[in-house]
């Protein structure tokens, strides 16, 4: 009888496949897939007291980055704003980081095919700036250094905005997918992760992340929604040659004349150019379509023409 070996043996883990009627825990079954992307699905799940909710599941083979993502977004867990969707859960699984979150009816690139599909126009930008101010309160709240995490003050940059990170829920349009978040203690901070190439700011393709690095996907979202085009060519597919692409200033021409300046702004490639925050951004254009904001207390927001706004009263009698 051949003797033992000393080393104990290795169990293997099965990957936990997601499907239609499938329990990934204990209550929790899988009803239908709601979305798909390069590394996550989510599916529409009933919890264990039979509501519904989005259940999230990102691809995660690497120990270190699992590690990471989980940080990032236990760290968003814990943060409360009504422009931010709201994290239930997050687990750890064999192959998946898995995120429970509150389920919503449509992504605003939803929102833009819709329109083009069945409308052959695109989002009115009333509307588009509306659901954007919103998103932008949600990014001042996050990038904003005052989130105590692991014993620092620190700022958030979420890292991945673009119009399929943003869900509509009953017509209200929250921030969602954290995994890319990273922790900013200066103007500069290493970034070791690339969130989605056509909506990054110059400074990430170099490997850093600035205080208004979200500021600048922001500003690429809303040109896409409110042109169907990006302002700027492609960058390079591969990974490596970013660290040396050198993008070309935006080509502004699809926008109504008086809304390039401030996306001019927004999109410099010198983070220090940039308006100061994301809703600044937003008052720009707000300003130059003749529309004011209004926020109500539950943290939602209405677009109002601007001649509707009465003056103050010191003002008016002047």
């Amino acid at each position: 009888m051949p003797p033992r070996s000393s080393r104990s043996r290795q169990v293997i883990v099965p990957v936990f496949v997601p499907e239609a009627g499938a329990v990934p825990f204990p209550g929790y079954r899988l009803i239908r897939l709601r979305g798909k992307g390069g590394f996550a699905t989510v599916w529409e799940t009933e919890d264990p007291h039979g509501n519904r909710v989005a259940m999230k599941f990102m691809s995660s083979a690497n120990a270190s980055s699992t590690a990471r993502e989980l940080r990032s977004l236990q760290s968003i867990q814990t943060l409360t704003h009504p422009s931010l969707l709201h994290i239930r859960q997050v687990w750890s699984i064999p192959g998946y980081i898995v995120i429970a979150m509150d389920l919503a009816d449509a992504t605003l690139l939803d929102l833009h095919e819709l329109y083009i599909e069945e409308f052959n126009k695109l989002v009115e930008p009333e509307k588009l700036c509306q659901h954007l101010y919103q998103v932008a309160l949600g990014l001042d709240f996050l990038n904003a250094r005052r989130h105590k995490i692991d014993g620092r003050t620190v700022g958030l940059q979420h890292g991945d905005v673009k119009p399929n990170n943003i869900l509509l829920v009953n017509d209200a349009a929250l921030l969602a997918d954290y995994g890319l978040a990273t922790p900013t203690s200066g103007p500069l901070v290493p970034c070791p992760r690339h969130g989605t190439a056509e909506y990054c700011a110059p400074e990430v393709f170099l490997g850093y992340l600035s205080d208004r690095s979200d500021q600048f996907a922001l500003a690429v979202t809303y040109f896409v929604l409110r042109t169907g085009r990006f302002p700027f060519p492609s960058p390079p597919a591969d990974r490596e040659k970013l660290r040396n692409y050198v993008r070309p200033d935006p080509d502004l021409s699809p926008l109504p004349f008086v809304e390039r300046p401030v996306m001019a702004r927004a999109l410099s490639a010198i983070p220090q150019n940039r308006f100061p925050t994301c809703v600044d951004m937003m008052n720009g254009l707000f300003n130059v379509l003749g529309l004011k904001p209004k926020v109500t207390d539950d943290g939602s927001v209405a677009v109002l023409p601007a001649s509707a706004v009465q003056a103050p009263k010191s003002v008016m009698f002047k």
